[in-house]
């Protein structure tokens, strides 16, 4: 009876060991899946900063494409834009580029530069028509439905995802050139969390700057906020009457401020998306030119920053490098794009004109198929 007694300690102990042992291998799958965790966030943390004139520029765009709809519409159209942004993202770039990493790495760094040419010459086009204005570039005002809402909503939120799939192309070229080195999961796990989190943050940004003005008017309008706002009125009539006064000199002037601002506001946030772009894109082309052999430009760059760095005090002589380093950038992504630009209009536009001059001939005056 004793025997059998201690057998049965003896299975009971070593069950207990048998799941002391799982504990611990549950304990080590955790530590491997919050370290696996926190890479992807420390690798999309990186890949995000870099695209981050890329993003700037993105915020900066989409507000214009809610201007001149009913405030009732502006909110429903931002979330649409998002929408077609996030399925730009995850359900087409998301894939290309994980196809492209496997099957032709050796095109990322090219396709990156070609990317980053096309940021210049989008940044020295807006660069250009501030110095030498020419009028509008064709923005389909033209053609837009007179009269037919619905029809021109659409219209927007069409090119709206249009312009937002070449700069989320560019992020997330960025970005995989930035995991490069990583597993194809860890690639594919970066690329959707940039891609999530980008969406989330740009869009986010833009519908609080189109709400903002709406906002103002809202608070200029109003001289009883604690009333109306926090409920007071309903607890205290006296209190709260003297309280609205109170704070209605604070939001007033505040909403006043919003309303007054904003398009000041949006006015400087394209400025700094046009020298992001620049910077972005000159920037992409310098490394990507470091790629190839070609160091002596990007060399050049980072000897300037880091003289500039070290003329100035240890207090702000890494962001004066910085800077330094992003101002030489945009100088040379401004040249490129103003070369791309000429081109474009001197020798692509005329050959494109030309073709299709040739192509609309009718067949008797020896066009196509003649």
């Amino acid at each position: 009876m004793a025997s059998g007694l201690f057998a049965l300690l003896d299975d009971v102990a070593g069950i207990a060991k048998v799941a002391a042992s799982s504990v611990d291998d549950l304990a080590g799958m955790a530590k491997v899946a919050t370290s696996s965790l926190d890479d992807v966030a420390a690798q999309a943390g990186k890949a995000g900063a870099k695209a981050a004139g890329v993003v700037i520029d993105d915020a900066a765009v989409t507000p214009r494409y809610a201007v001149g709809f009913a405030a009732t519409r502006e909110l429903p159209i931002i979330w649409r834009i998002a929408m077609g942004s996030l399925r730009n993202k995850l359900l087409f770039l998301l894939p290309g580029a994980l196809i492209l990493a496997l099957v032709a790495p050796w095109a990322i760094t090219p396709l990156l530069m070609a990317g980053g040419a096309y940021l210049c010459f989008e940044g020295a086009e807006k660069v250009l028509e501030l110095v030498l204005p020419h009028g509008s570039h064709g923005d389909g005002k033209a053609g837009e439905p007179v009269g037919d809402s619905a029809a021109l909503e659409q219209q927007k939120i069409a090119g709206a995802i249009k312009t937002d799939f070449i700069l989320s192309a560019e992020i997330m070229a960025i970005t995989l050139a930035g995991v490069s080195d990583q597993s194809f999961w860890m690639k594919a796990a970066v690329l959707a969390v940039v891609g999530i989190g980008i969406t989330a943050a740009v869009y986010g940004v833009v519908a609080l700057i189109v709400k903002a003005d709406d906002f103002g008017v809202a608070l200029a309008a109003n001289p009883r906020p604690a009333s109306s706002l926090l409920g007071l009125l309903r607890r205290n009539p006296e209190g709260a009457n003297g309280f609205d006064r109170a704070l209605a000199r604070l939001t007033q002037p505040l909403g006043r401020a919003l309303v007054v601002g904003m398009p000041h506001f949006l006015s400087l946030l394209g400025t700094v998306g046009t020298a992001a772009m620049l910077w972005v894109g000159g920037g992409i082309i310098i490394h990507g030119l470091e790629g190839y052999g070609l160091a002596g430009l990007g060399h050049g760059v980072h000897d300037l920053a880091a003289a500039a760095g070290r003329a100035l005090p240890a207090a702000v002589g890494g962001v004066g490098e910085w800077l330094v380093g992003a101002a030489l950038a945009a100088i040379f992504g401004l040249i490129v794009g103003s070369i791309v630009v000429l081109a474009m209009h001197w020798l692509v536009g005329p050959v494109l004109k030309l073709f299709r001059k040739d192509t609309a001939k009718p067949l008797s005056e020896g066009g196509p198929g003649h």
